[in-house]
């Protein structure tokens, strides 16, 4: 995978002394396993941390043949791009659009790692060989079979552990493997652009141990990954130094509000193309205040972001854009993800445009549709219906029984009615999960389903067979979830804590 190799190095990297007390500031991270808690990132709109003043968005009034041209110029656009792969934050595993990393095609087997809770990667590799996991990118040389469990952690965690003139080069891992020494190499995959090989950076990466970090040698390196020989196994990820102004390649992330109000509300993310980032920005959307359900359009920038440069956002038809223009940072380090907020007051499809000030070249374009967010509001509305009908109902108290037993009926077919429209899990679906589920069962549901432990430890005293009782739990959050206790609302609390059959299943029953 060599594109150019690492000058010799002397070795290990030692930090300062002031490295060395910011990192005892984050010694709650300096030794983290796998399954470690990370802090939740929080949100900040881009306007809040620049001095830009927020105004409507304006576009030139184009002809109608220009129009239509844009129009055809979107569609073809978003059809030739290919949907990209979910992780387990809800993020996507974007691979880079460059004509200089295309050059690059190393032949190398392709393995999918099994999902498990946690955000969890486990891989069981069947002999010697170099693989690719086909959701993170890393790269892993191994001398014989062997199973490697690995997860995405959070720069931001570690900021401090980053001084100058390093920066961040590409996500956060947190690898292991029960026979270490047989793996040799990690290739861990880099957001840079290296052009034609012009450039000469320096990789290494920050190396987080349970006596301190440090920052090691690489390998080597290529267009798209930063090969280290493995030395030991806790959190390793990529830094990079360069004397060139740092192109990175970029990723944009849509969210919209969800909400009561008729009119139309988005964050736009501009990142760089690193998991960890991405990831750190669903993090920041889960705990808003406010619901905010992901928009899936192709989010690979076209064009090369680049430090220091300001962009702008374009709505057509024209919308309110806060801010108006930004000026590029890699925010891998920071807690704050700062994002651009979009308002619409009407209902109606619009495109979003990326643009670089400086050469007005159009980064990034999507066209947005209602039907690329109707089918939830749809499926919340009706929950709405449903409970509305429900709760007056109950507000009635001067039926007759012959009135109340009516009333019955009515309740009986209008959750009848919510079932088939939302597809309530049934007892064999139900079954079919339970029996999924590892050992990490009663963690997932208290911590996802919202249930305790007494109801754990009451279905376990009338029950001894373990399915069971995992069967008994489910049901019980189907029964309180009532109309909700869909395929939808059980992946939506779970794709980020069980494994990868678990969620896989639900899709297949939210497809049925």
């Amino acid at each position: 995978m060599s594109r150019r190799r690492q000058e010799p190095d002397s070795g290990i990297e030692s930090l300062s002394a002031d490295e060395q007390d910011l990192e005892a500031s984050c010694e709650e991270g300096a030794g983290c396993a796998a399954g470690c808690a990370e802090g939740c990132a929080e949100e900040l709109p881009a306007g809040e941390s620049s001095s830009e003043s927020s105004s409507s968005s304006s576009s030139e009034d184009d002809s109608d043949t220009e129009e239509s041209d844009t129009r055809r110029s979107d569609e073809e656009q978003e059809k030739k791009e290919s949907q990209p792969d979910r992780n387990e934050s809800g993020g996507v595993n974007c691979l880079p659009h460059c004509e200089h990393c295309r050059n690059e095609n190393a032949q190398r087997e392709q393995v999918t790692p099994r999902r498990l809770a946690g955000g969890q990667y486990l891989l069981k590799l069947d002999a010697d060989g170099t693989y690719q996991c086909s959701v993170t990118g890393l790269i892993f040389e191994v001398t014989e079979a062997v199973t490697i469990s690995y997860s995405l952690l959070s720069w931001s965690k570690y900021a401090g552990l980053v001084k100058p003139p390093w920066v961040v080069g590409g996500p956060l891992f947190d690898v292991h493997c029960k026979a270490a020494s047989a793996l040799t190499s990690i290739a861990f995959p880099h957001s840079l652009c290296l052009g034609d090989g012009d450039s000469h950076p320096a990789f290494k990466v920050l190396h987080i141990k349970d006596a301190g970090a440090a920052i090691e040698p690489s390998m080597d390196y290529s267009a798209s990954h930063v090969r280290w020989l493995v030395s030991s196994l806790s959190p390793v990820g990529p830094l990079i130094r360069s004397e060139e102004p740092l192109l990175y390649h970029g990723a944009v992330v849509l969210y919209k509000a969800v909400d009561g109000d008729p009119s139309l509300l988005f964050r736009v993310y501009v990142a760089t193309n690193n998991e960890s980032f991405i990831k750190d920005i669903a993090k920041a959307v889960k705990h808003s205040k406010k619901k905010f359900i992901k928009i899936d359009k192709p989010p690979v920038c076209q064009k090369l972001l680049q430090k220091g440069k300001r962009y702008r956002l374009l709505c057509e038809p024209e919308a309110e854009v806060t801010p108006e223009e930004i000026e590029f940072v890699d925010g891998s380090l920071l807690k704050l993800k700062s994002y651009i907020e979009v308002y619409l007051e009407k209902h109606e499809d619009f495109t979003l445009s990326l643009i670089e000030l400086e050469s007005e070249a159009v980064v990034w374009k999507a066209k947005l549709r209602e039907s690329d967010w109707i089918h939830y509001d749809q499926n919340k509305n009706e929950l709405k219906r449903n409970a509305g009908s429900i709760k007056r109902r109950k507000s009635t108290n001067s039926f007759s029984e012959e009135e109340t037993h009516c009333g019955k009926k009515q309740r009986s077919n209008s959750a009848t009615d919510g079932i088939k429209t939302m597809n309530l899990l049934t007892d064999q679906q139900l079954m079919a999960i339970a029996k999924l589920f590892g050992a990490e069962w009663k963690e997932v549901a208290i911590e996802c389903l919202q249930m305790e432990m007494k109801d754990i430890q009451q279905i376990q005293a009338k029950e001894q067979e373990v399915n069971i009782q995992k069967f008994l739990l489910l049901s019980k959050w189907r029964e309180r979830e009532q109309s909700n206790g869909t395929a939808q609302n059980l992946y939506s609390r779970l794709s980020e804590k069980v494994s990868y059959d678990i969620v896989q299943l639900l899709e297949g029953f939210m497809a049925q």
